[in-house]
């Protein structure tokens, strides 16, 4: 009896973690860090490291896991929110340089990605 309802327990658990969180998907323009940010603070009071696969979103929380991918392309990253910005109308988040590398996107300098996230409700 004590294990069935052990069972039952955790059957709740997983299925209440995972709905209390809905996946987003947000597109637009992305971007990445000129080497200047390299070594200064972000929003969240790391120091910024190129090398790092971390981003810039304007409102997401910071430690949030978000999927990039490139829309010319089809790669994609995982990136963690560490910083706020981009400060430019219309892109939607900024990459770190080691990231915007892996997708393919350092000699556009920007390009069309689409994000998706898990948002917490």
């Amino acid at each position: 009896m004590i294990q069935r309802n052990y069972i039952w327990l955790i059957a709740i658990l997983c299925f209440a973690t995972t709905s209390c969180a809905r996946k987003i998907t947000e597109s637009g323009k992305a971007s990445y860090y000129a080497d200047k940010f390299q070594g200064r603070k972000t929003a969240n009071g790391e120091t910024f490291k190129q090398q790092k696969m971390t981003a810039a979103h304007p409102t997401l929380p910071f430690g949030t896991k978000v999927k990039v991918t490139n829309l010319n392309n089809g790669r994609s990253v995982k990136v963690r929110v560490n910083d706020r910005g981009p400060f430019v109308a219309g892109r939607i988040i900024d990459l770190s340089k080691k990231a915007a590398r892996k997708l393919g996107m350092l000699q556009t300098g920007v390009a069309t990605v689409k994000l998706k996230y898990k948002k917490k409700r």
